[in-house]
């Protein structure tokens, strides 16, 4: 598997190895030693998957308390990731980055705790996978509106269908410290 350091530390872009025949294609999508090579150590405590349909944005989300890595990967279709550093002392806090992901090219973002995450459906539907570092606790949700012009995401789509809930979301620089990233350990 190839690694690709992104502009904002630990976040990273694994490229896996497909081993292609007539009959398909087969590939790791996770073997604990190579991540932890890369400097992923974190156990993977939950598993989740989405299913969305073209144009939605899903994010930006990340918990306080309670912050979570995350391996992402797309099953079926395409997306837009994203991750935005909400560690306070960072110096890259409020820069993001983000990759294509696809059933094609198979590639995984990796972000550790500290990040908000959202993607963008691009595919009439897009079937979306990821591991966490910790549980979901729905008390401890956080999250930035996804237009935040401070932050300046360049969405491949700006015509996106959002939830209730994202929409209501605030501003990067309307949020304290003690709402972005506890256990800032930077």
């Amino acid at each position: 598997m190839k690694v690709i350091k992104t502009p904002l530390e630990g976040v990273l872009i694994f490229e896996p190895r497909i081993f292609k025949d007539k009959r398909g294609f087969f590939m790791e999508t996770y073997r604990q030693d190579r991540y932890e090579t890369a400097g992923v150590t974190r156990p993977f405590v939950q598993d989740n998957m989405s299913c969305s349909v073209q144009r939605t944005l899903r994010g930006l989300h990340f918990q306080v308390r309670h912050p979570q890595a995350k391996l992402v990967q797309v099953i079926s279709g395409q997306i837009f990731d994203v991750a935005v550093d909400i560690r306070p002392s960072s110096s890259t806090f409020g820069q993001w980055t983000g990759a294509y992901l696809t059933d094609r090219n198979r590639c995984q973002l990796f972000m550790p705790e500290g990040f908000a995450h959202g993607f963008l459906v691009l595919s009439k539907t897009a079937l979306f996978s990821y591991k966490c570092s910790d549980y979901y606790h729905p008390g401890d949700e956080g999250g930035i509106l996804w237009s935040d012009p401070e932050i300046g995401i360049d969405w491949p789509i700006k015509d996106v269908i959002v939830s209730e809930k994202d929409k209501k979301l605030r501003y990067l620089s309307d949020l304290s410290s003690e709402q972005l990233y506890v256990k800032d350990e930077i």
